[in-house]
């Protein structure tokens, strides 16, 4: 009877490891200041081992590529596009193309000019994330970064 308890526990951990959600990429968000009227946004994302997101400059017919939209407000204007470092590129048979991602870490950058006092920036982040065998859903992820 003990041995028929233990299997049917190991049955259902097993199931309620195998339904638990992926969460592959945390996000973090930082403002530096570089002076009275500008700051520079940092954006990263640490990604888990075996894991990508892909670059913002994907071809279309690929994977979904990392986009960023930022709330309108009177307190700031973005200035430029969104900067990221150089990816990785290869040919991915999953998209019959090559394409262009980041792993582990990657901080992208965003100037911005403040034209108000206390600045919170809020926006949000679309990414795709893929390892070896499959890619999950796009995620859209919001944030606010305050500026001081």
């Amino acid at each position: 009877m003990k041995n028929l308890f233990l299997i049917a526990l190991g049955i259902m951990l097993s199931f309620s490891a195998s339904s638990q959600i992926l969460k592959p990429v945390k996000w973090s968000y930082l403002a530096k200041k570089t002076s009275k009227n500008e700051a520079t946004l940092l954006i990263r994302a640490t990604i888990d081992n075996g894991w990508h997101i892909y670059s913002q400059n994907i071809a279309d017919g690929g994977p979904i590529k990392t986009t960023f939209n930022f709330k309108a407000a009177k307190s700031f204007a973005a200035v430029g596009k969104t900067i990221e470092p150089k990816p990785v590129t290869k040919f991915e048979k999953t998209f019959d193309m090559n394409v262009s991602y980041f792993e582990k870490t990657v901080t992208f950058q965003q100037k911005v000019k403040l034209t108000g006092g206390k600045t919170v920036i809020k926006g949000s982040v679309e990414f795709m994330v893929c390892d070896d065998h499959q890619c999950l859903p796009p995620e859209t992820v919001e944030f606010s970064i305050p500026v001081s």
